[in-house]
């Protein structure tokens, strides 16, 4: 699958740098052309001629080096690239790469490259486990990085924990799967009507206040860009967000739960794929004031009264949709998960604690469990939200083409 495959190896400075000569090899023979960039760091630890040799290619380390004249180096690297991967990838160049820091051929590589970054990071346990370190890697998950996890074990420095570059042989296996599901992905939801529903709600009081929540949209609006992005005609209906519109998708704003209700049920019945992701109030103000209510002595009393539940009566109605709800938790989130699935007729609940890091309202990465009612429970790790909406969209349409979902009536 990676035969003519075009992969920049970006090569910081870390003992781990010996693994990154491995990887290089294994790459070429799997049929990869492979471009090596070095710091001066990873210079102390292995000579450039060693990757020279492994990738039969030449090796550049020194940004005002134009080995072709009639070329700007770092910016064809850019270009050239199929996939740029950072491997190993030091708390220093991810702090770097975090903040916009353009100082060596590497980061002005990968600032100039439209091409997908993989980010392998090899460090000491505890300064991955910095927060400087666990901000810069949130950054760099909002800006569509992708990360290769470090594996536990015996780390040079004499700890043992997590920080080890993971073995090539599995970074070989991640290209390659990368590579062969390319294809496949631009062309999963082909041809399926996917209808999304983001944000909060809105539930008036009088004509300046109202009862809302913490959703920013964010979740909602990154499945519909992972949707459009994998083939899908998307209508995205979201209640208040400042978020832009992705491209590609037909929106409608809401603001009320009643607002929503009306408008999913109306794209409901041409719809294939129907998640519900925004946060819908499940309660309103009984009455709703004309006029302002003014400060009075004493305690306020409101009267509230259910909003109708949208996932519920889509369970009831649904024929051949495929619906997709979520659950923010904060305790036994598998437990309220599978209750919410079997109550609420859904083929799919996708369950976060919001009290994890990274996975709050407002965040730009996620830390999800996949619950349907077939098949074990799928924890995902901390992704970012476009590439957790991928994942459900992958999980769906298994489902769907293996008559795994929900039996409908």
């Amino acid at each position: 699958m990676m035969q003519g495959k075009k992969i920049l190896l970006c090569v910081s400075g870390g003992i781990a740098v010996y693994k990154a000569a491995a990887l290089t090899s294994k790459l070429v023979q799997e049929g990869a052309q492979v471009k090596v960039i070095m710091t001066e760091s990873a210079r102390n630890f292995v000579a450039p001629l060693t990757f020279q040799a492994l990738s039969r290619q030449d090796v550049y380390w020194d940004t005002f080096d134009e080995k072709d004249s009639s070329k700007i180096a770092h910016i064809d690297l850019a270009d050239w690239a199929d996939l740029v991967l950072v491997a190993p990838a030091t708390a220093n160049i991810i702090g770097k790469l975090a903040n916009g820091i353009a100082d060596d051929m590497i980061t002005t590589t990968i600032l100039a490259t439209t091409a997908k970054v993989w980010i392998a990071p090899a460090m000491n346990v505890h300064m991955y486990d910095h927060p400087a370190v666990k901000r810069n890697i949130d950054i760099l998950f909002e800006f569509g990085y992708q990360f290769v996890e470090p594996s536990e074990g015996y780390l040079a420095c004499g700890y043992v924990g997590k920080g080890r570059l993971e073995e090539p042989e599995k970074v070989v296996e991640l290209i390659s799967d990368y590579f062969s599901n390319g294809d496949k992905e631009t062309m999963l939801l082909r041809g399926k009507k996917v209808v999304i529903t983001a944000g909060p709600t809105r539930e008036m009081v009088d004509p300046v206040r109202f009862f809302s929540n913490r959703s920013t949209g964010k979740m909602g609006f990154s499945l519909a860009e992972a949707a459009v992005s994998l083939g899908a005609e998307v209508l995205l209906i979201s209640g208040p967000s400042e978020l832009p519109v992705p491209k590609g998708v037909e929106y409608v704003s809401v603001t009320s739960a009643e607002d929503m209700y009306n408008a999913v049920h109306e794209a409901f019945p041409a719809a294939d794929i129907v998640v519900k992701s925004a946060a819908v109030a499940d309660y309103r103000p009984k009455e709703i004031l004309g006029d302002k209510l003014k400060k009075k002595d004493g305690n306020l009393v409101i009267e509230f009264e259910r909003t109708k539940d949208i996932l519920m009566s889509l369970g009831e109605r649904k024929t051949h949709q495929y619906l997709i709800g979520f659950a923010a938790e904060t305790t036994n989130v598998i437990e309220y998960a599978r209750a919410k699935l079997e109550k609420k007729r859904a083929d799919m609940i996708v369950a976060n604690n919001v009290k994890e890091s990274g996975s709050g309202f407002g965040t730009d990465t996620n830390k999800v469990i996949i619950v349907t009612n077939r098949g074990k429970d799928r924890e995902l790790p901390l992704l970012s939200k476009v590439e957790v909406a991928k994942e459900i969209f992958k999980e769906a349409i298994a489902q769907m083409e293996k008559g795994t979902a929900h039996e409908r009536s």
